[in-house]
Parts: structure tokens; sequence; C-alpha cells
């Protein structure tokens, strides 16, 4: 069996699973438009399950400080990007996650979902007595698609895309749901992901600017509350 892997509060390690980020924006829970057709859609056994993942990974967490386990070499699941994110009485209270990985997707979700708990630099750690009241929703991307500017621009459906931008360096993304949350049209969708990339506003313009647009499949525990 796999050992799982520790860290101490003060001094995590993530070599295991790689660079994460974070992409959502503070504020009320909106709603979004997911489409994602060009990767098979997941089905509601496997969101139940995915969900049920990043909860227990959460819960593991904040009672015994541990990460998941790393899988075994040539473990199955699909490989996807994917970020997870708390809110607390609807609220942000958390988001990490990367838009491509190698790990499986399973595994992914539960590191995603323990590091939107522990190490989001916008918030401190969910505490135990809040782990219980968080809704965790999560967004499975599809492999992101590079465009010059003015044709991303002419592309961008805010609600449906996501947006990755980078620039010598600097890089910021935003999930699709940000746009339809915060009611941002197309270009100003952009540049606000220039500006988590810490870059200007304007910076979609530079033709060095590397945009890519993805879609996600979006889904939370709110869906299943019901017992569906």
């Amino acid at each position: 069996m796999a050992q799982p892997f520790l860290f101490p509060r003060a001094a995590p390690s993530l070599a295991p699973f790689g660079p994460i980020a974070f992409g959502c924006f503070r504020g009320p829970q909106g709603f979004c438009v997911n489409q994602s057709s060009a990767v098979e859609q997941l089905s509601a056994s496997e969101r139940k399950r995915l969900l049920a993942v990043a909860r227990g990974a959460i819960q593991d967490f904040v009672l015994h400080e541990r990460l998941p386990e790393a899988p075994p070499s040539g473990a199955g699941q699909a490989r996807r990007g994917a970020f997870a994110t708390l809110r607390l009485a609807r609220r942000l209270r958390g988001c990490m996650g990367r838009p491509e990985s190698s790990e499986p997707l399973e595994t992914l979700v539960a590191v995603c979902a323990v590091l939107a708990a522990s190490r989001d630099p916008r918030f401190p750690a969910v505490t135990v007595q809040e782990s219980e009241a968080l809704e965790i929703e999560l967004s499975i991307l599809t492999p992101a698609q590079s465009f010059p500017a003015e044709e991303a621009l002419a592309r961008i459906l805010p609600g449906v895309h996501g947006i990755s931008v980078s620039l010598r360096g600097m890089r910021g993304l935003l999930l699709p749901q940000v746009a339809s949350e915060q009611h941002w049209g197309a270009q100003r969708f952009l540049e606000e992901t220039c500006r988590k990339a810490g870059l200007p506003a304007h910076a979609w313009r530079d033709p060095e600017l590397r945009i890519e647009l993805f879609t996600a499949e979006v889904f939370s525990e709110s869906e299943f509350a019901a017992g569906e």
C-alpha cells in the first residue's frame, strides 16, 4: 500500500503533487454554465464519488494533518485538471487546483480539496468546526486551447470558458463561474485574469502573452443534498 504524505502545519511539502494555483474570486456563490463536449462527461455517480473523496480528504487533514496517499505508479483513472472551491455560508472559504495534472483525478481532487482548506493564502486554515459546514464545489477542467488575443476575445463566452494567461513567468487563471458570479463581459474577464497574474489589465494585448481557454464540469454537494 502506498504511504500517505504527511506534512507539518508550519512547513508543507507539495513536491509529490506539483504546483497548485487558486482560481476564484471572493464573493457570494453564483451560477455558471459549463460545457465540455470535447471530453466525456462524468456520470452522476462519478461526481458524487469525487465530492466524497474531497470531503473525506478535508476531514482527514483537519483531524490528522494528513495529505492523501500518492497513487501507485501506473494507476488508472482519467487525468484532467481540477479545482476545489470551498464555501461557508455561501461565501468563498478557499479555492485551489491545477489546470492540468499527471495525477489520477481522484488523487488530484483530494489534494486540491486539502490545500483549499489549508493553503489558500487569502484565508486561514479551515477549522474542525468549520469543516462540518463547508459546501464543496469541484471544477473538472477540459484541456486548454491557446488563441491569439483578438481571436480569444471573440471566442470567450463568460460562464462557459475559463481563462489562463501567462507572460514571462507570470501566470493567472480564473474559472468559468467567476465571470458569471461577477457579471463580467469577455474583455473584463480577460483583463481580470491578467490582473490575477500580476500583470496590467491591458497586458492581454501584448503579442507575447499566451492566452488559453478551457471549459469545466462544475458541480457541488448541494446538487445531491436531496439524495439525487
